[in-house]
């Protein structure tokens, strides 16, 4: 047997190339959209991809499961259970609990483990020329190291009212049913640390049904269904504001992309043209160059593993916009937006300083000047980290207003009022300064040292 984990770091979403080497034949799960990593990996084991399959309609990325198929022929098996107003609505080899893929000399056996959606499945690996017994479960968004998927999506993201208390039930009966696979095999999720799937994520990429048994929260609830639905839904982070699209475009049939697109420089005139109609720029440069200097109006999302959900978070599917960023990134920019299905670019810039615009500069702030703003009345205090962070600790009089519906809640923000923003250590501060910035709000400082150094700050006052 051949195994290759594939983990997208910036989505923290893994995918799986698994195939047997005796008969040249081999099976993806989960592929993401830019699916050239899987065709490499086929060519240079001289394998041929004759299978491909989902754990689930995703909501985090767009699923590159038909790319893929468009380009190698292999068949599409996704699965068929749960409601049927949920179900995938192109062609595909419909799955159900029992039902067992072959590929070469190696079985898949499909488990139903709703819960996180209804029809959630996992795959039970047997690695017929070593054993006869089950090896590897790729378990998508069920089960992780440390957490199980979260249920409320459907709700929160998709809008159907009512399933997150019912998903989270369902999740406790997946997770009893779970328990029951022999310790030894092996447990490869479908996302690790950092995916707002779950609360808790670890940060290793894979585990064993007995150490999760050990480990993981969900298996300490054996006999107290309520206790485990009240943990599952409590403490879950905001959902990312373009999981509904994906949820919609990983169920519909859509136009492909099997290739990454190129997209142009533009020219002065080019882009001053596109700025008059309207187009956004989104700047991706670090934080502290956008300081120095940055076009009226643009929005900055630093190009690093965070880029794509935060574009998530504040463009919309139906909008072109511009990027600022050097030639040499775009190939990755372009990259982890086409991952959500983000590929309305316009084209990019490389300069902002040879454009002819009077650029501005953001006002940042140190610990001490923010000390002294700090409970004035003419001041406003806006904390903009997610709601989790905020309960656990925050500034004394501060406003939370989380970055990602920001935009949506701007009445809560005082123009009148000195505004003074920051988050844990000032990459999402960027985000929302820009965005302040360009909804006329010009009173605005950005203590950019956050809640990490000002928890730091106390900690050696209390020491001292």
């Amino acid at each position: 047997m051949y195994f290759q984990h594939v983990y997208d770091k910036t989505l923290a979403q893994a995918s799986y190339f698994i195939g047997c080497q005796a008969k040249g034949e081999a099976i993806v799960i989960d592929p993401q959209r830019d699916m050239d990593v899987y065709l490499a990996i086929a060519k240079q084991n001289n394998m041929k991809i004759t299978h491909i399959t989902e754990t689930h309609i995703h909501a985090d990325f767009l699923s590159g499961s038909r790319e893929l198929a468009a380009v190698t022929g292999a068949k599409l098996y996704l699965s068929n259970e749960g409601p049927s107003e949920w179900q995938y609505e192109f062609d595909h080899e419909g799955l159900y609990h029992g039902d067992k893929i072959k590929v070469g000399n190696l079985t898949l056996e499909v488990l139903h483990t709703p819960g996180h959606t209804p029809e959630s499945i996992s795959f039970l690996l047997t690695d017929h020329p070593a054993t006869d017994q089950p090896v590897m479960v790729f378990t998508g968004d069920f089960v992780f190291v440390g957490d199980v998927g979260r249920p409320d999506l459907l709700e929160k993201a998709a809008g159907i009212v009512g399933t997150q208390e019912k998903g989270a039930k369902q999740m406790y009966e997946s997770v009893q049913r779970f328990a029951k696979l022999p310790s030894y095999v092996q447990v490869w999720p479908g996302h690790g640390a950092g995916s707002a799937c779950g609360k808790a994520l670890g940060s290793v990429p894979s585990s064993t049904v007995g150490y999760e048994k050990i480990r993981n929260w969900a298996f300490q609830f054996a006999t107290d269904e309520k206790g485990f639905v009240d943990y599952l839904l409590d403490g879950q982070p905001e959902p990312p504001k373009y999981f509904a699209m994906m949820k919609h475009l990983n169920k519909v049939d859509r136009p492909l992309l099997v290739e990454v697109p190129k997209h142009p420089k533009l020219t002065q005139e080019q882009f001053l043209a596109a700025q008059k109609d309207g187009l956004k720029v989104i700047d991706t440069r670090n934080k502290v160059d956008f300081a120095k200097g940055f076009l009226p109006g643009s929005i900055n999302i630093q190009g690093n593993n965070s880029f794509s959900t935060w574009a998530g978070w504040i463009l919309n599917y139906q909008e072109q916009f511009i990027l600022v960023a050097e030639e040499s990134q775009m190939e990755d920019l372009t990259r982890k937006l086409m991952r959500i299905g983000l590929d309305n670019i316009y084209g990019f810039i490389e300069d902002v300083s040879e454009l002819g615009m009077d650029l501005q500069k953001a006002d940042v702030i140190d610990i001490e000047e923010f000390e002294t703003l700090i409970d004035q009345e003419n001041v406003q205090i806006v904390d903009v980290r997610n709601t989790t962070e905020f309960n656990a600790g925050h500034i004394e009089g501060a406003d939370h207003i989380f970055v990602g519906t920001l935009v949506d809640n701007l009445d809560k923000i005082s123009k009148d009022k000195q505004v003074v923003i920051h988050c844990q250590s000032g990459d999402r501060a960027a985000i929302a300064y820009s965005l302040l910035r360009k909804n006329g709000f010009d009173q605005v400082k950005n203590y950019s040292g956050g809640m990490k150094e000002w928890k730091e700050r106390e900690k050696d006052l209390a020491n001292a």
